[in-house]
């Protein structure tokens, strides 16, 4: 037997790296002679002077394509590149290679390698075939290049014949891909070296020049040593002044899309032809509400999308029926043909109907021919896939329906997640099986026609952009598999704003980002990759979150009685280091006084006093057992509807919000001041010296005392999330933004959200657009707003200064929203240096007055202060008619362009 040899090839990297004392430089690789991706395994290079590292090892000639990165280990841990790791393929003859790298430190254009680009936006459709082997005696040059639009190539120019003596249409092109890195494979034998060189943008036809790069010219002096070896140089970037990409797009809930195909809801698929509609108007983003599933109660209520019964499922209302199948009962078919017209004609959402009829539906369908789905290849891969959270939220859906409720809490036996037994309940020899696996069904079609959606919008150079909510159910999947992850003692929300003055408490427990960082956050970077797989951008909903949380005890109401989390509340001693006489006697407590009951109960107030209060003498009085937290007040007021109740009702949250400082519930002795305490009778009952005292501390407190913590709270979360998907970062950052906020968002280049009518500069009343970042979304209003229209008729005197200071015109302003200043307040936005526009669809149409709807009114989607709104707002024109309207579509694109967007 004649035995094969397996000649072994040299391979060496070499790397530029100035290393700081104590530090050293590593190599790790997916092979075993690179540690096999274990850090303690990783290899050590050497040092060879002059920040030159090296890295000498052979390997099989047989061997394959590999994968590896640098590390920077130290006393402090490892440093890490940015990106994916870097890839290496040998050639079929070569027998030494040499890998010159440069280190891959974060771009300083990084929303330019997310996907939204490198897939949707800049999709190549018609890329190079893939490079596949390096042959000996070539020089390989790597260059990222992330901002060439579809039509552009990148060509090397140099002094050489090889590289076109400095003539752009002589010079060799480069591939693309494995875009956004470019790649050349130069002849060494032919090549003079040192030589010097440039890389161009060019269109593809006739090589017009886009752009050559700035600076100095490349010098190239790695040349292959011997006729064997192969050299490999990457990590280069385009040193260019690109123009910065500016783009437009629409913002619009899923449900409320209508299509003469719609189910009396919008659907995935009806996404679609809004895609071809962004299309035709120039516009590259479609920005949609969380989809994920929230049924809960089965009732209107249900509708709140911020309230999902899980982080990772679908929610069925969005499912295209038709594309899932058609029934074989021809007698049932058409009733439910019948139910869809008529609800699809309905002019809102009826959120109970469609979706009881959905899921009637969907259950028939499921008999017929839910086996073959669940036996099919495409289902098996999707189950295998995502079986961690597909199978608890199965058998959560099944307990929902079986106990009639979703609060887990009432489910017996499983009223606490048990993996064992829920994988007993899930079996297919269960007798609760088929309602568990009506519920993959459903997930699986739902996974289906959201990603032909995502298909269909690349192919289009449209991005679709998700909504990532900041917060859990209490009765979620979430809580019930993971109830170490969260707080469930407590409530998120937010302080006092413009949206509510009393503070929105969102009824979610918060996170323990204690016990989140054990595992690396692996439950937020599993919610986030399986966002990615239907999303290339998302919006972080309240990105204040991950700096801290507005945390509300669970026996308050409003969000009043809140406090930050985390926080470094204050000691008695440092409050009197204010100058502040601290008393948590009656400072603490709810402040009643006789003084002001009649001021807030009118004639009910001896009634108030006979029922809910207890006289403590001195004209003061506490409130009784009955009353003494707002869950027992609104429980006690249950129900009632007449103005005397409310009026006792709400009178009572009042007083037990009349603190001056809360008591921190993990650290006792240490006091949080009450937000917007100077609105409250305990504040002035202080008198001036006492209350410039507190004024010092509150300021203190609330606007410079957590900078620098909170900015460390938010570094150890965001990098490790954000840098687990390619997905570009965008951030809701209304409110009450501390200091920090903005320059983290910088830092980790999180696109921020700018809204003129909310402007970040607390001095200004109206946002300056001019000014914007680059690195922002603006918009004229959010779902959370009124739009344009409504917006001007709130407030009469505001609506003139702006129509005066803002919009430049003269005289008085007209008492309507008229199409031709809605057309110049989007103009302000389209215009600005912002690098998204992003405005809801309602503001898009106000601009033509045969479109728009009659009453602006209508067009809200939420108002923040009612906890219990209905979302159901529904487009009051088809997408089909939008896309037959040629002069609209043609004056917005014109706009659009005319902005250079």
């Amino acid at each position: 037997m004649i035995k094969i040899l397996d000649i072994a090839m040299k391979i060496t990297f070499e790397i530029y790296y100035h290393t700081r004392w104590g530090e050293s430089l590593f190599l790790s690789g997916d092979i075993d002679e690179l540690g096999a991706n274990e850090d303690n395994r990783a290899v050590m290079m050497d040092y060879q002077g002059d920040g030159l590292w090296k890295y000498t090892m052979e390997l099989p000639a047989s061997a394959k394509k590999f994968h590896y990165e640098y590390l920077v280990k130290s006393g402090e841990g490892i440093r890490r590149e940015w990106g994916s790791p870097h890839s290496f393929s040998p050639g079929r003859n070569a027998g030494e290679y040499r890998l010159v790298d440069r280190w891959r430190d974060v771009p300083a254009d990084l929303p330019f390698y997310s996907s939204a680009f490198i897939q949707g936006i800049f999709f190549r459709q018609h890329a190079d075939s893939v490079v596949e082997t390096i042959e000996p005696g070539t020089l390989t040059v790597k260059v990222d290049a992330s901002q060439l639009r579809p039509d552009e190539r990148l060509v090397m120019v140099g002094d050489c014949p090889e590289l076109g003596d400095w003539d752009v249409l002589k010079a060799p092109l480069l591939n693309d891909s494995a875009f956004p890195e470019w790649q050349i494979t130069l002849d060494g034998r032919q090549l003079k070296f040192p030589f010097e060189y440039k890389f161009v943008i060019v269109r593809t036809h006739q090589r017009e020049v886009v752009a050559w790069e700035t600076g100095e010219n490349r010098i190239c002096r790695e040349k292959p040593q011997n006729p064997s070896e192969a050299v490999v140089v990457s990590g280069l970037r385009f040193n260019g002044s690109e123009s910065q990409w500016r783009g437009a797009g629409t913002a619009i809930p899923v449900f409320s899309l209508r299509t003469d195909y719609g189910f009396g809801i919008g659907e995935f698929i009806d996404l679609k032809y809004l895609v071809d509609w962004a299309l035709r108007t120039g516009q590259s983003f479609i920005q949609l509400l969380p989809v994920n599933d929230t049924t809960m109660s089965g009732t209107w209520q249900d509708s709140y999308p911020y309230n999902a019964n899980s982080t990772f499922a679908l929610h069925p209302q969005y499912l295209r029926l038709s594309e899932v199948g058609y029934l074989n009962d021809e007698v049932e078919q058409a009733r439910f043909d019948a139910l869809r017209e008529e609800l699809n004609r309905l002019p809102d959402v009826d959120y109970e109907r469609v979706n009881r009829a959905k899921m009637e539906y969907l259950r028939f369908l499921f008999e017929e021919q839910g086996e073959a789905t669940l036996s099919s290849d495409g289902f098996k891969a999707f189950f295998r896939d995502n079986s961690f959270w597909l199978r608890p939220y199965a058998a959560f859906c099944s307990l929902r329906d079986r106990f009639g409720t979703a609060d887990f809490s009432c489910w017996e036996e499983h009223s606490f997640y048990d993996e064992s037994a829920i994988a007993d309940y899930c079996a297919v020899w269960s007798p609760w099986y088929k309602s568990v696996a009506l519920y993959y069904y459903i997930q699986y079609h739902l996974h289906v026609q959201l990603s032909e959606v995502k298909e269909y919008a690349h192919r289009a150079g449209v991005v679709l952009k998700g909504d990532i909510p900041i917060g859990i159910s209490r009765t979620s999947v979430d809580a019930w598999v993971n109830p170490q992850l969260f707080h469930m003692d407590s409530q998120a929300g937010a302080p006092p704003d413009d949206f509510s003055i009393e503070g929105q408490n969102w009824g979610f427990p918060t996170y323990n980002w204690e016990v989140m960082a054990r595992d690396g956050y692996a439950w937020w970077k599993a919610r986030l990759r399986k966002m990615s797989e239907y999303f290339d951008a998302y919006r972080i909903d309240h990105i204040l979150g991950f700096f801290r949380i507005w945390e509300i005890p669970f026996n308050a109401v409003h969000g009043l009685l809140g406090r930050f989390n985390p926080a470094l509340p204050f000691s008695p001693e440092e409050l009197q280091g204010y100058g502040f006489r601290f008393d948590a006697s009656w400072q603490t407590v709810p402040y009643i006084r006789e003084d002001f009951l009649d001021e807030i109960f009118g004639a009910y107030t001896g009634e108030v006093k006979e029922r809910f209060l207890v006289h403590k003498g001195d004209g003061r009085w506490d409130l009784n057992v009955l009353v003494d937290t707002q869950r027992k007040i609104v429980g006690y007021f249950s129900g009632a509807s007449d103005d005397m109740s409310i009026l006792i009702r709400d009178g009572l949250m009042r007083l037990i919000d009349d603190v001056l400082f809360l008591e921190d519930p993990d650290r006792p002795g240490y006091y949080h001041p009450r937000i917007s305490a100077q609105h409250t009778h305990v504040y002035h009952s202080l008198d001036e010296d006492q209350k410039s005292c507190f004024n010092r501390l509150y300021d203190d407190f609330y606007y410079h005392r957590h900078n620098v913590f909170w900015k460390d709270e938010a570094l150890r979360k965001l990098p490790a999330l954000i840098s687990s998907t390619d997905m570009l970062v965008c951030g809701e950052d209304l409110g009450m933004i501390p200091h920090c906020v903005p320059e983290v968002m910088e830092r980790l280049q999180i696109l921020s959200l700018e809204i003129q009518r909310m402007p970040k500069e607390s001095w200004r009343e109206f946002g300056d657009t001019w000014a914007y970042p680059y690195r922002s979304v603006c918009t004229t209003s959010t779902h959370d707003m009124s739009g344009i229209r409504a917006w001007w008729e709130e407030d009469r005197a505001r609506t003139q200064r702006f129509f005066n200071e803002i919009l430049g015109e003269q005289g008085e302003a007209p008492s309507f929203c008229e199409p031709w200043i809605c057309e110049k307040i989007v103009e302000l936005n389209l215009f600005s240096p912002s690098m998204l526009a992003i405005l809801p669809l309602q503001d898009w149409l106000s601009i033509d007055g045969r479109l728009r709807r009659e009453n602006p009114q209508e067009e809200r989607i939420n108002i923040p202060a009612h906890s219990r709104h209905y979302w159901r707002y529904r487009m009051h024109l088809s997408i089909e008619q939008l896309l037959e309207e040629g002069v609209f579509n043609t004056r917005l694109r014109e706009l659009i362009e005319r902005s250079g967007r």
